[in-house]
């Protein structure tokens, strides 16, 4: 019987960035939270820090149980979740706990622990659509109803997905559409269906555009994503409070930072322990801890670029590239906010920002990742002939 090993496989230096990123997380959480144990936790500094401190520990273990199973596995699964995602998301629209006019979560029966089923649904497609582009090429050489396969199995699951999330968060539809549409550039779906795609999305998005003109109630955000534009463009400081003060703390003391915990905008910039934690990482660590950070993220994109190179699989490659840079887009999205490249947008930083349902499938997603490393590692293994020792 084999044992079972708590060795880690897969790429060392994106395991080594996964534990970098989370030891940084605690420490800038436990700081960033402060003001907000104080408000909530009546005072309790540490609340925030061991809720944190959980939440890493769970997504290294399902990072860990993830890189185990062979990655060949994830196929399968992402048939049948595909079709579990779309329900889900209807329920999340119609009875998911309701917070400032966005249903985003859904509540766990039984266990009383709620999850954003947006992170669920992204994680899904973006797996069930290296699946069906692994497949695309023989399609081609086969000529086997090609535009049919191209509608059905990944335009139509990929609008399909990301308008059911539209509904609630704008800014994770967008990046669920655009994750897609990159998987399918790399995974060789022609120019002119790609030109189809996006031609159907901006026709998608001028009918919704009247329609909520017409029924605000289709799209209850509708006017706050207007209005956050609006506000970026003007550079009205009233309405831009969150960036102000995200300015405020990169501009106090930029090189060399105010020392850990020694932050002052936590106190007054609003989600400064989640969507706005890049502003005081700098703040107390300066802009040359918050450029290593930038590097991390793009570091994770190289390496994950040398495992698709050295995939044994067509849905290996397509699988780590398409999660990795759902992952490294979004971190930049962040980021762009945070020093007021780009308007507010409600995008935590992943394995940095608090939360656990973004923490926890970003490890999901690098436990995927790591799979496939692994994998072709133990492909390359088995490839080295054995070697007999004889005793004389």
């Amino acid at each position: 019987m084999n044992n079972f090993s708590l060795q880690l496989k897969g790429d060392r230096v994106i395991w080594g960035i996964y534990i970098i990123l989370s030891m940084i997380s605690l420490a800038v959480v436990y700081s960033a939270s402060g003001y907000l144990a104080y408000k909530q936790a009546e005072g309790n500094a540490l609340h925030y820090l061991f809720k944190q401190v959980a939440i890493v520990g769970v997504g290294f273990t399902i990072m860990f149980v993830m890189h185990r199973i062979k990655y060949t596995i994830f196929s399968t699964w992402s048939m049948l979740l595909i079709w579990v995602v779309i329900p889900i998301l209807i329920v999340t629209i119609l009875v998911g706990t309701n917070i400032n006019n966005a249903s985003r979560w859904l509540m766990i029966p039984g266990i009383n622990v709620s999850f954003q089923s947006s992170d669920f649904a992204k994680l899904v497609l973006l797996t069930y659509l290296a699946r069906t582009l692994s497949k695309l090429p023989e399609k081609y050489r086969t000529n086997d109803n090609v535009l049919q396969y191209v509608l059905i199995h990944i335009f139509a699951p990929t609008l399909l997905i990301s308008m059911l999330i539209l509904q609630s968060n704008l800014s994770t539809a967008a990046l669920i559409f655009i994750s897609g549409f990159f998987m399918m550039v790399i995974g060789s779906v022609k120019p002119k269906y790609l030109l189809a795609l996006a031609g159907s999305g901006i026709i998608i998005a001028a009918f919704l555009f009247l329609l909520v003109k017409v029924n605000p109630n289709v799209l209850p955000r509708f006017d706050t994503w207007v209005s956050r534009i609006e506000n970026f463009n003007s550079g009205d400081s009233d309405a831009n409070y969150q960036v102000v003060q995200a300015k405020i703390a990169i501009a106090s003391n930029p090189l060399i930072g105010k020392l850990p915990g020694k932050s002052s905008q936590r106190a007054f910039l609003p989600s400064a322990h989640a969507d706005f934690i890049y502003a005081i990482v700098i703040e107390e660590y300066g802009t040359f801890v918050g450029f290593f950070i930038t590097l991390l993220y793009l570091a994770l994109f190289f390496r994950v670029l040398i495992i698709a190179k050295h995939s044994k699989t067509t849905f290996g490659s397509l699988l780590a590239v398409g999660l990795m840079f759902n992952i490294v887009f979004q971190a930049m999205i962040n980021m762009g906010v945070a020093v007021n490249l780009l308007p507010v947008t409600g995008q935590p930083l992943p394995l940095l920002s608090s939360g656990g349902t973004s923490f926890v499938f970003t490890s999901l997603a690098l436990g995927m990742i790591q799979s496939v490393a692994a994998g072709d590692e133990m492909s390359e293994l088995k490839e080295i002939p054995a070697i007999e020792i004889t005793e004389e």
